[in-house]
C-alpha cells in the first residue's frame, strides 16, 4: 500500500535509511521529525505492515539547511527536489522506486512545476541509482564535492514540462 508516512513510521524510515547511509545522509528521529513537517510529499510503502520503501520530496522555498537542495534553490525558481528515495534491498527491482516517483511527477503535473531534481554519488559511484535516473529521463545539471568527505554528487534534474520521461508515459491519474 502505497501511503502518506506518519509518526509512526520513523523507526522503520529511520532503519531503511541506515541501512543506506553510506549513499545517503544520516538521519535520527529529531531531524526527520522536522523534514517530515517540512516536506511536501512524504510517502512510504508498505506491504504486510513492513515498510519496504519510503521518500522524501521539498518544494522551493523549503526552510531546508541541505547543501545540495541550497544548490538547486540557487539556480532554479521552481523544482521539486527529491531528498531520499529509499527502497528495502529485498525489494529492489520490482517497480517501487518508479512508483515512488510517479508521485513525485503527479505532483509536479498537478502544481505545474517544470523540474524534479535529485543528486547521486558518483564518487563512490552508485551505479544502481544512476542507471534509474537515467532509465526515469533525469540528466545531469551539475556536480558538487561534498564538504568534509571525499564524495562527489551528480546533480540531476527531469524537465517534467518537456514530458520526454519514462514516468510522463505512465498514467499518473
Amino acid at each position: 500500500m502505497l501511503r502518506d508516512a506518519t509518526p509512526a513510521d520513523f523507526p522503520a524510515i529511520l532503519d531503511l535509511n541506515e541501512a543506506f547511509v553510506a549513499v545517503l545522509s544520516p538521519l535520527d528521529g529529531a531531524r526527520l521529525a522536522r523534514l517530515h513537517a517540512r516536506a511536501a510529499l512524504h510517502r512510504v510503502i508498505e506491504q504486510d505492515g513492513r515498510i519496504e520503501a519510503f521518500l522524501l520530496v521539498f518544494r522551493e522555498g523549503a526552510d531546508y539547511d541541505s547543501p545540495n537542495y541550497r544548490w538547486f534553490s540557487q539556480r532554479y525558481a521552481r523544482f521539486l527536489y527529491v531528498d531520499r528515495i529509499v527502497v528495502a534491498e529485498d525489494t529492489q527491482a520490482r517497480g517501487a522506486g518508479s512508483r515512488l516517483y510517479r508521485e513525485v511527477y503527479a505532483l509536479a503535473l498537478r502544481d505545474g512545476v517544470p523540474l524534479i531534481t535529485c543528486e547521486f554519488d558518483i564518487e563512490p559511484a552508485n551505479l544502481a541509482s544512476e542507471r534509474f535516473h537515467t532509465r526515469l529521463g533525469f540528466c545531469e545539471v551539475g556536480r558538487r564535492q561534498l564538504d568534509g568527505v571525499s564524495k562527489t554528487v551528480s546533480m540531476q534534474a527531469l524537465d517534467v514540462a518537456a514530458g520526454n520521461t519514462a514516468l510522463g508515459k505512465i498514467d499518473v491519474g
